[in-house]
């Protein structure tokens, strides 16, 4: 495929866009994980998508990927942002409403929106913020957003992140790529083979844009979960919801999933067997399944009454 590239702006901030194909379909936007860019959505998945009829776009939320970085002396990490308590760089509601930018720059009125960990808590706060533009929710791996600061804590194996934080890689393109496999294999499926080429692609894809590696800039990482959310709780939230989650999923406990599901009313929760925080390509049948029947009962069900 051959994107089209655009630059959706919300103030100062610039967010780089792709629509991926599909005119005249559904219209998909999805929203990658912290800090990694755009371009770790798998070819393959985005393929099935826009052959079940969805048009497709992705865009890099802010500091991440093409898009403005907030290059500051923020110390520590993902973890140590969540219990800051210093002045964020921006808020949450920033960064949801940086989607609607994103959707004004495609010129979509309104768009399904379908958020991979840290993109299905901007997807959740977009749809709380802006439910007019929004059809659909689609929400996989995420932690619920009523979850905030070290309330996260609870969802996250904290074992497994502290494995990850003690590995070292060399500075350099190398560096880069084997600190950007050593993630993908780390929170890869249990029950499905590791695809590292397909995984080597995505990593290098991003460096040869010329993008910063998202896997190790700790600071934009700190910034991205510091970024408090002031907003509406997920009860409610009144549009279609669908959550996924791995029962195999080594950085977030399934327990996630099942609050974001069971606190919105009418939404529904699909657990995903062997599967970790990633999207293998023997699932990609099964979500784009789930999803192309979660559009289309949207269409003909009400939504619960507030």
């Amino acid at each position: 495929m051959t994107p089209t590239a655009y630059t959706a702006h919300h103030g100062d901030v610039h967010l780089a866009v792709d629509d991926l194909g599909g005119a005249g379909g559904d219209p998909l936007l999805l929203l990658m994980g912290l800090g990694v860019s755009r371009f770790w959505w798998p070819d393959g998945f985005v393929a099935a998508l826009l052959e079940a009829g969805f048009s497709v776009a992705r865009f890099d939320g802010r500091d991440a990927g093409g898009s403005t970085r907030f290059d500051d002396d923020t110390p520590g990490n993902a973890l140590t942002g969540l219990l800051r308590r210093r002045p964020p760089a921006y808020t949450a509601e920033d960064m949801a409403d940086d989607t609607v930018a994103v959707l004004d720059a495609l010129g979509w009125q309104r768009a399904h929106l379908f958020g991979v960990s840290q993109g299905g808590l901007v997807a959740q706060r977009t749809a709380l913020r802006h439910p007019g533009r929004v059809h659909t929710l689609t929400s996989y791996a995420a932690v619920p957003s009523d979850a905030r600061g070290a309330a996260v804590l609870r969802y996250v194996r904290l074992p497994f992140v502290a494995r990850l934080a003690r590995k070292r890689h060399p500075a350099g393109r190398a560096g880069d790529v084997a600190a950007g496999l050593d993630l993908a294999r780390a929170v890869a499926s249990p029950a499905y083979p590791f695809d590292e080429d397909d995984a080597r692609r995505r990593v290098t894809r991003e460096l040869d844009a010329g993008l910063p590696s998202g896997v190790r800039d700790s600071r934009a990482q700190a910034r991205q979960t510091g970024a408090t959310w002031h907003g509406p709780r997920l009860r409610t939230l009144r549009v279609p919801t669908l959550v996924l989650h791995g029962e195999a999923d080594p950085l977030l406990r399934p327990a996630a999933g099942r609050r974001i599901a069971a606190a919105v009313p009418g939404a529904r929760y699909l657990a995903l067997p062997g599967v970790g925080h990633d999207l293998p390509r023997e699932i990609w049948p099964t979500v784009v399944r789930e999803l192309r029947a979660h559009v289309a009962g949207a269409q003909t069900r009400p939504l619960p009454s507030p």
